[in-house]
C-alpha cells in the first residue's frame, strides 16, 4: 500500500540546482558564473530595455492605439446555449431572460455591463429576453420561436461615472 509520506520522484527525474560560488573545486566557484568585474557581476542589476545609450526599441516605435475608458464589456451568449440551459432545466422559457437570470442559471460566470445575444445554434422555445443588445440573426431566431425581444441601454460602468 502507498503511503502520502513515502511518495517520491524517481532517482534522476529531479535534478538538483547547481550552487554557486560554493568553492573553486565545484567549478561554479569564486565569482559564481558571473565573469569578472562590471555592473552584471553586481547584484541589483535592471538593464532590460537598455541599449548601450542607443534609443531603445521601446521608445523607437511608434505609440498605438487606446484604451476606451468608456467600452462596455457585454456577457455575450448565443442561443444555442440558452436552449441548453433550457433543456437541462436550468432555465424557466416562461420567465424573463435577464442578465441577473443568465448568471442563476449559470450560463454567464459573472455580470459585466449587460448581455448581448447572438444568433449561433437553434432556439426551440418561446422566450422573452430583456437585454443589452442582440444580433439581427439571433433576433431573427427568436422571433421565428414565438419569442421577443426588449433591447434597453446597458447601465454606465461604475468607472463612467458622470462627473459634476
Amino acid at each position: 500500500m502507498v503511503k502520502l509520506n513515502e511518495i517520491s520522484d524517481n532517482p534522476g527525474a529531479v535534478k538538483e540546482r547547481t550552487r554557486v560560488g560554493r568553492g573553486i573545486g565545484s567549478g561554479k566557484g569564486k565569482t559564481g558564473g558571473r565573469g569578472v568585474k562590471g555592473q552584471k557581476s553586481r547584484s541589483g542589476v535592471a538593464i532590460k530595455g537598455f541599449e548601450g545609450g542607443q534609443m531603445p526599441i521601446h521608445r523607437r516605435l511608434p505609440k498605438r492605439g487606446f484604451n476606451n475608458i468608456f467600452a462596455l464589456h457585454f456577457n455575450e451568449v448565443n442561443i444555442g446555449r440558452i436552449q441548453e440551459a433550457i433543456e437541462a432545466g436550468k432555465l424557466d422559457a416562461a420567465q424573463v431572460v435577464t442578465n441577473e437570470v443568465l448568471l442563476a442559471a449559470g450560463v454567464v460566470s459573472k455580470l459585466r455591463d449587460g448581455v448581448r445575444i447572438l444568433g449561433q445554434g437553434e432556439l426551440k422555445a418561446k422566450v422573452l429576453f430583456e437585454v443589452a443588445g442582440a444580433s439581427k440573426s439571433a433576433v431573427a431566431a427568436i422571433e421565428k420561436a414565438g419569442g421577443s425581444v426588449t433591447i434597453f441601454a446597458a447601465a454606465a460602468a461604475p468607472s463612467q461615472v458622470a462627473e459634476a
